[in-house]
């Protein structure tokens, strides 16, 4: 399924939600890993018609839906139970990360500290079939700066089927996926969606491109746990 978020209200959606595409990073920004994707302004305001593409149909599955939230205040101490009473007692805290100030994505290869760009998780390492199964990912701006998730609008078996068409059912699907897709000159819309210090998300980020983002902004903590919580399960912001 392509990206969809649960909004009530089209002008919250827009006041705070921006568009743009992407490309693949040059060789002279060696901050990024080779072929990593990145969004390439400049961020224009989201259309209504993209605002309505995004609506979510009825039948739209918990697991696939992008929703922006204001999580409870976590006790300093008590951030790995934060999310288990919104309805999955198994979900797990998976940490924080701490983004500088101005960065146009903020994700970074542990191994040698260049920037991955936007990416697809791989906690729950899903094949094709199941991709759109994985949990979904909360997470809560812990300040003290504004920050972004950015998202993009094609879902990864729909990427992975258009870059592997001949064994696609046997593939997991991959960020390389992505950057394969991107580089053959295959346009891919992103949003960013501003989260102020106490808001968040839950999205399927085993599923959708994306990364978080201070471009503009201060730097902000964010902390995430990963978990199968019913649609609704903290209700939306927007």
């Amino acid at each position: 399924m392509p990206l969809h978020i649960a909004f009530h209200n089209l002008d919250a959606l827009r006041e705070r939600c921006d568009i743009a595409t992407v490309s693949t990073a040059s060789d002279t920004e060696a901050a990024y890993e080779p072929g990593a994707v990145i969004p390439s302004g400049p961020w224009r305001p989201l259309p209504d018609t993209a605002g309505h593409a995004f609506t979510p149909p009825p039948e739209t599955p918990a697991n696939t839906l992008v929703e922006i939230v204001r999580p409870p205040v976590p006790a300093h101490d008590r951030l790995d139970d934060l999310a288990r009473p919104l309805g999955d007692d198994q979900a797990q805290y998976i940490g924080q990360a701490l983004a500088k100030p101005d960065m146009l994505t903020t994700t970074d290869n542990y191994q040698d500290g260049r920037l991955i760009g936007l990416h697809l998780d791989n906690w729950d390492k899903l094949a094709y079939e199941q991709k759109p199964l994985g949990r979904r990912r909360l997470a809560l701006n812990l300040g003290p700066g504004t920050r972004y998730i950015i998202l993009g609008a094609l879902d990864a078996q729909a990427v992975c089927h258009a870059v592997h068409p001949n064994d696609y059912t046997s593939r997991y699907p991959h960020t390389d996926d992505y950057r394969t897709h991107v580089a053959a000159g295959h346009p891919i819309q992103v949003i960013r969606i501003r989260l102020s210090p106490g808001e968040g998300y839950i999205a399927p980020t085993e599923y959708l491109l994306h990364d978080g983002s201070t471009e503009g902004q201060d730097s902000s903590a964010v902390a995430f746990w990963l978990g199968r919580w019913p649609r609704a399960a903290l209700t939306t912001l927007i």
